[in-house]
């Protein structure tokens, strides 16, 4: 890579790095307790223990953001939540999208399965709430403009965690005498709303008795994010009861009476809360699957119903950027430019023309595309000449159509610390890349929506050569943007 086009990848740190050793060691080691203290924190997926926590991966000084485009994603969010609901309740688009994926990711057609029992069955609630989290990268290869990466309608996670981060960041870098820059940290209130977007879907549930019913892993490493929105809950409104089960425990303890209230434990559910359900170790039996038809049978309001989980899939995702999807759920022509505007080139991978056309491309470049399935929680992309082989071994079966193919998004580089538990008290500097969320909330139903917002953000940051960026998966670090013109 030539020099010139170096530069044009890489965005100026913060602060003028290295940090000389002494001060660097003091506020590492600072910033560990501040994080620990202030609920930055995970459970170790080595170590495990209920009665211990370690500080989550953070980057020390907040990373740069171009400021035109964070308020770009800002603004746009209202308009996905809108798209997103509108997918979510079209049944022909769904089935239309899916067909060729449910037929060979067993997982996708699983959760297809319940949605078309419960099209054929009903449920007794018809609105849904969306907690949702639009991811992008800045592009450095189109002047540095924001595309997404994908769209997140459940167990949309770090709300409650990154709305910590701008006082850390204020924490840092006053310590390391930079008050001026304290001005360029964005306000985080990502936790309060979602929590009042939970606390909007219970009153119209409408009855005060009911609890709230988060559904949770069996072992939850990221407890922190989970009990940030409890104790938020109980904050806004002292007389809510929040209850804790995994899919397991649903379908053990809960029952429909005859008018399809949820009742768990002798208690009335107005919202259930998915903070798991997206992946197949959370369906360890045929049980689990019953407990989630239960769920969304239910007069509960599902924050996400099945239909909205699967208008997150990645096939959706590909299908929507075709040209003239759009314009089938945004009837704004501003709103359909401004989509268009941030997405990236997506390809399906069907048996026909393009999909063909889509394989000949990720064996010619491989290191031009990633390779997606239908799965959230991170950690399941192919990239770089890997895709090559996946595709190799894939291009006559018809498992190929569970996946899509992306164009690799080329963000800016910048260098800053990244502090992992273990970790040197004087760590090297590194070079870093970052992801932006932008989380929503939407509630409505298949003829009206009742409330639509943007509510916060988070930032992901990794390692410059990593692939994968999951902070729960343990690949990158949490991080908070630094707008910069």
């Amino acid at each position: 890579m030539s020099q010139l086009k170096a530069l044009k990848h890489h965005f100026d740190s913060v602060l003028p790095l290295p940090i000389n050793d002494k001060q660097l060691k003091e506020i590492v080691r600072k910033a560990k307790d501040w994080a620990l203290m202030h609920g930055v924190a995970m459970r170790s997926k080595t170590t495990f223990c209920e009665d211990a926590l370690q500080f989550a991966p953070f980057i020390l000084v907040p990373s740069p953001f171009p400021r035109k485009e964070f308020q770009k994603a800002i603004d746009i969010q209202p308009t996905l939540n809108e798209m997103m609901h509108w997918v979510a309740h079209n049944p022909d688009f769904l089935r239309n999208c899916l067909k060729d994926t449910v037929a060979v990711d067993e997982f996708t057609g699983n959760l297809f399965n319940v949605y078309e029992q419960i099209l054929t069955e009903g449920t007794a609630q018809k609105i849904s709430l969306g907690l949702l989290r639009s991811d992008y990268m800045a592009h450095s290869d189109a002047g540095n403009r924001i595309n997404q990466v994908e769209i997140n309608t459940i167990a949309s996670s770090f709300a409650g965690i990154s709305s910590q981060f701008p006082s850390f960041n204020r924490f840092v870098l006053s310590e390391l005498g930079h008050l001026d820059k304290l001005k360029n940290l964005p306000e985080n209130h990502a936790l309060r709303g979602l929590c009042e977007g939970l606390l909007e879907a219970w009153k119209l549930y409408g009855n005060p008795n009911a609890v709230i019913l988060f559904i949770v892993e069996e072992v939850t490493y990221n407890i922190c994010d989970q009990r940030f929105h409890e104790f938020e809950l109980v904050r806004l409104q002292p007389q809510i009861e929040i209850v804790r089960c995994t899919l397991t425990e649903i379908a053990t303890y809960a029952t429909l009476d005859s008018n399809k209230k949820l009742i768990v434990d002798g208690k009335e559910v107005a919202v259930i809360y998915f903070r798991a359900g997206y992946e197949p170790s959370h369906y360890p039996s045929q049980k689990e699957w019953h407990a989630r038809v239960l769920m969304e049978k239910s007069l509960a309001i599902k924050c996400p119903s099945i239909q909205y989980h699967l208008a997150g899939t990645k096939k959706v995702q590909q299908v929507l950027a075709k040209s003239g999807a759009l314009e089938k759920f945004l009837s704004e022509s501003w709103k359909v430019d401004a989509v268009k505007n941030i997405f990236t080139g997506l390809y399906s991978l069907d048996f026909d023309e393009h999909g063909n056309k889509a394989v000949q491309m990720a064996l010619d470049s491989p290191e031009r595309f990633v390779l997606k399935p239908q799965r959230e929680g991170g950690g399941h992309n192919v990239y770089g000449e890997e895709v090559r082989e996946a595709v190799l071994k894939m291009k006559d079966k018809k498992e190929r159509t569970a996946w899509i193919l992306m164009d690799r998004i080329n963000p800016p580089v910048t260098s800053g610390y990244m502090i992992r538990p273990g970790c040197p008290d004087k760590p090297d500097v590194v070079d870093l890349v970052s992801e932006l969320g932008i989380f929503g909330v939407i509630i409505g139903d298949s003829e009206k929506i009742i409330c639509n917002r943007q509510v916060g953000h988070m930032l992901r940051t990794k390692i410059s050569t990593a692939n994968e960026g999951g902070v729960a998966a343990g690949l990158g670090a949490l991080d908070s943007p630094y707008l910069i013109e």
